[in-house]
């Protein structure tokens, strides 16, 4: 059943007048007698009784316009909405990132890009978790672009640095090492941690600071994210290596800057190769890359 012909249908049978209708539609009205021949045809039913120029619905075209009337509006409606989601000056936007930059990286992010661009009405859906559980739901289609640590043997996607994040040492209040303000690693070995698990990105980081000095604490506990990691800590079960979040400055806890060995700790814009990005997406991708950018 041709589309164009459902349309021409649901045009005459408003204006009940063959030319009306035609120069309505900008097509001639040969062409449009044409069209609901065919669909008669196709129905096996008269839809329309001919007057001369005129045109009234028969009982089985009024039985058919009010599912023609349906069909069409849910297929105007969806067109909309694509083109809503599709375009620059709207869209739909579903980004995911790893949870250490939910406080601040990700709200400062999005207000540079909404004052720069102003109301371009790009509605957003966010998303946290591990760095594997994000990649992973990229990879699946669910978000546009995720924000996590790099992970390795990921040749389907891209990874672009968008910001380095400090690394610290955390320690209770009344832990021997919180007299210090800075600390080399070597001189925590001997104290048990508190570590990430082992789907962060993180923890290959922290692993490799570790290989680096040929040691390796015990570690006592693990946590998924920042603040699980943290309220350990504070409750005195261990000390931990962690990004300096905001969020450290609330809790009970001492905070020291690791002075070796020297950490460079990434954080990555990851989009999937050869995976189509509305243009919406595309505008917001190539903003975080012309700004953020760190190497």
């Amino acid at each position: 059943m041709n589309l164009n012909h459902l349309y021409y249908f649901r045009a005459l049978a408003k204006e009940e007048h063959y030319t009306r209708t035609a120069k309505l539609l900008s097509i001639t009205q040969p062409s449009l007698s044409h069209a609901i021949s065919c669909l008669e045809e196709e129905l096996g039913v008269q839809l329309f009784e001919k007057h001369g120029r005129n045109a009234k619905l028969t009982k089985y075209g009024k039985i058919f316009l009010r599912y023609v009337e349906q069909s069409l509006e849910m297929l105007d409606e969806g067109k909309r909405i694509l083109m809503e989601a599709s375009g620059v000056q709207g869209g739909f936007l579903d980004i995911g990132y790893i949870y250490t930059l939910g406080s601040h990286f990700v709200p400062e992010m999005l207000n540079h890009y909404m004052s720069e661009k102003g109301e371009n009405q790009i509605h957003f859906s966010f998303g946290q978790g591990t760095t594997r559980q994000v990649v992973d739901q990229l990879k699946e289609g669910v978000y546009d672009f995720v924000f996590s640590s790099y992970v390795e043997g990921e040749n389907d996607l891209e990874f672009y640095p968008v910001a380095e994040e400090e690394l610290v040492l955390i320690v209770p209040r009344d832990h021997p090492l919180a007299a210090y303000q800075s600390i080399d690693l070597q001189d925590t070995i001997q104290y048990p941690y508190i570590a990430f698990a082992k789907n962060s990105g993180l923890r290959p980081v922290i692993n490799q600071l570790f290989s680096q000095i040929h040691g390796q604490p015990e570690i006592v506990y693990e946590g998924e994210e920042d603040s699980s990691v943290a309220g350990l800590v504070a409750a005195g079960f261990g000390i931990a290596i962690i990004p300096k979040i905001p969020l450290l400055q609330t809790m009970d806890l001492s905070i020291l800057n690791i002075t070796s060995p020297k950490i460079k700790r990434y954080i990555y814009l990851v989009i999937k190769k050869n995976k189509y990005l509305a243009p919406a997406a595309k505008d917001f991708a190539e903003f975080v890359k012309k700004n953020y950018s760190v190497l």
